[in-house]
């Protein structure tokens, strides 16, 4: 790819890398699905807010537009809470596997909600995935209700993707990331308020489980979006599309490493995750080539 800058290109594969960690860092925390993804929604929005105020970034939108990023925000925060919630019933590899299906659910969720035409191809490698979840479904029978929970992180994952592409074309990232995280918090502490959950307990963190929020929440989540909006000006949409859906082979390779033999899994297992990710990425590959001809 001699267009892109070369700089650029290693630092998104590290992006990405750090993306595939957050699910290990999901698996390290001891803490249960609800008060991760609170802590790490309202750590991050204090990093991003820090980052406003030092770049001087104005974050004047109006009601309407507010209403919608602090929605956007509930999805979002609804999908973190899925994704860790089907780690802690399962493990990374199931989670990051039927993840992968993200994809599949937008090509669906386009045309239902922006009237796009639905595309032979993508209906084919829908076909695809379903025939990969089915081979690790009927391996991993033990997994079934984490899967399904990973599945609807998907979903969530990819309402949020189609949701926020509009908001993308006519604000600032950084400022749309700041509302919606905001917004996660908010509906959340409403939600831990409503169920009465907040206590002295809730909020005594051991000391591992606080700095793997804080890594979670800077590292993770602040620091590789901000990251990741600078460097899409010096990478073809391409070259981004196809890094990015490397995640979950970053995330699987690290849970072997980190957890060993409990991220082991059958070797059908891995035919049906093949599968599903080779999908994903010829899909990328076709809508990418489509684009430039």
């Amino acid at each position: 790819m001699p267009s892109d800058n070369l700089k650029s290109y290693l630092h998104l594969h590290l992006i990405v890398f750090i993306w595939g960690f957050t699910a290990v860092l999901g698996a390290l925390i001891t803490l249960d699905a609800l008060p991760l993804v609170w802590f790490r929604m309202l750590f991050a929005v204090g990093f991003i807010a820090v980052f406003l105020i030092y770049k001087k970034i104005p974050l004047r939108i109006s009601t309407k537009t507010a209403l919608q990023f602090l929605f956007a925000g509930l999805i979002i925060a609804l999908h973190w809470f899925t994704f860790f919630k089907a780690i802690k019933i399962s493990n990374i590899s199931v989670t990051l596997a039927c993840l992968s299906t993200g994809a599949f659910f937008t090509s669906l969720l386009e045309p239902i909600l922006y009237g796009k035409k639905i595309v032979w191809y993508e209906v084919f490698f829908g076909l695809l995935v379903v025939f990969g979840l089915y081979i690790i479904f009927n391996v991993e029978g033990n997994y079934f209700y984490g899967m399904l929970i990973a599945l609807s992180s998907a979903f969530l994952s990819a309402l949020f993707a189609v949701i926020n592409s509009k908001f993308v074309k006519e604000h600032d990232p950084i400022v749309i990331s700041f509302y919606e995280l905001s917004g996660g918090v908010v509906f959340f502490t409403f939600l831990l308020l409503f169920t009465h959950s907040f206590s002295p307990t809730f909020f005594s963190l051991s000391a591992k489980d606080f700095m793997y929020l804080m890594i979670l929440s800077s590292v993770c989540t602040a620091y590789a979006f901000i990251a990741s909006t600078s460097i899409m000006k010096f990478l073809s949409p391409y070259t981004v599309m196809l890094t990015i859906n490397l995640e979950p082979i970053y995330g699987i390779i690290l849970a072997v490493i980190v957890f060993k033999e409990k991220e082991r899994m059958s070797f059908e297992f891995y035919i049906g995750a093949i599968i599903i990710l080779l999908t994903v990425l010829l899909n990328s590959v076709i809508k990418s080539y489509k684009k430039r001809v």
